[in-house]
């Protein structure tokens, strides 16, 4: 198929900023952008609709995203993922009222005007990572996808299923055999972003599951970071209990606390997670 080129205009609801979002992105251990020059973001990555590669350039114009995707695949719908995967798709109107309800959050909406979370072009590349990074140091993960991407991608653009599943890689454990799972999931159309975020955040969860290799952890990793769902507590990120008992005490239960932040109790999170990153130096990963 040849390659066409389709721009939009799309207005986003509520606060959000390209740069904040494209500083932290960068930033993003397992799936970072590479930074240039320009104001607008540049991505390189794989539809989870038909497996094609597709270059994307996303501007910003006042409260309006301008998309811009070439491919050679259904361009609609990689339109629609890039959306997704800046969490742009979502009405945060009503997001400032979390740090009204919330100081802790206040503060942090504060210190990254706009941001909404991103880091994953898919709920695949995210189940990948999840495998790729079980019980190994995060560099040592970051390596071993950016060679799989540049050896066997396209340009770019992270291995498609069909291919990962062929590969056989020098992999610890039980790895390979979660990878192939993976990639079959992907192939079945079980870890797709529409597929995904057409479901109840719970049943998502319990679905994920279901692949080999994934546990709770991962699960929520590829809900909250790979199909971004907005209202999603990561009920397993340790650093996120510390970083709350840090910011409120311990005099109340998490889930009270964040009783708070909904309907965007994921975002509530990825910002606290973000600031701690930026605080401690800790590596961008995990969630």
């Amino acid at each position: 198929m040849s390659w066409r080129t389709l721009a939009t205009i799309h207005p986003v609801h509520g606060p959000w900023s390209l740069a904040t979002s494209r500083r932290f992105w960068e930033g993003f251990a397992p799936s970072a952008l590479a930074s240039h020059d320009g104001r607008d973001l540049r991505a390189v990555f794989l539809s989870d609709t038909d497996w094609t590669r597709v270059d994307a350039v996303i501007a910003q114009e006042s409260d309006s995203a301008h998309i811009t995707v070439t491919g050679s695949g259904d361009l609609e719908a990689a339109t629609a993922q890039v959306r997704r995967f800046m969490s742009i798709d979502i009405d945060g109107s009503d997001w400032p009222a979390v740090g009204d309800r919330d100081p802790v959050i206040a503060d942090a909406q504060r210190r990254l005007p706009g941001f909404r979370p991103c880091g994953f072009f898919s709920p695949y590349e995210a189940a990948v990572w999840s495998v790729l990074s079980q019980r190994v140091q995060m560099r040592q993960a970051v390596v071993i996808k950016k060679r799989l991407t540049d050896e066997h991608g396209d340009a770019g653009a992270f291995p498609a299923p069909a291919v990962l599943r062929e590969l056989d890689l020098d992999l610890p454990g039980r790895k390979n055999e979660y990878i192939r799972a993976v990639a079959d999931a992907a192939l079945e159309g079980a870890l797709g972003g529409e597929y995904l975020r057409a479901l109840p955040a719970a049943e998502a969860l319990r679905r994920v599951q279901e692949i080999t290799g994934l546990g709770p952890f991962a699960a929520e990793l590829v809900v909250i970071r790979g199909a971004n769902f907005a209202d999603v507590l990561p009920l397993n990120e340790k650093r996120l209990d510390s970083e709350i008992a840090e910011q409120y005490g311990t005099a109340s239960s998490i889930p009270s606390i964040t009783e708070a932040w909904a309907p965007y109790r994921a975002w509530a999170g990825v910002h606290l997670r973000a600031l701690r990153e930026e605080r401690t130096g800790e590596i961008a990963g995990r969630r």
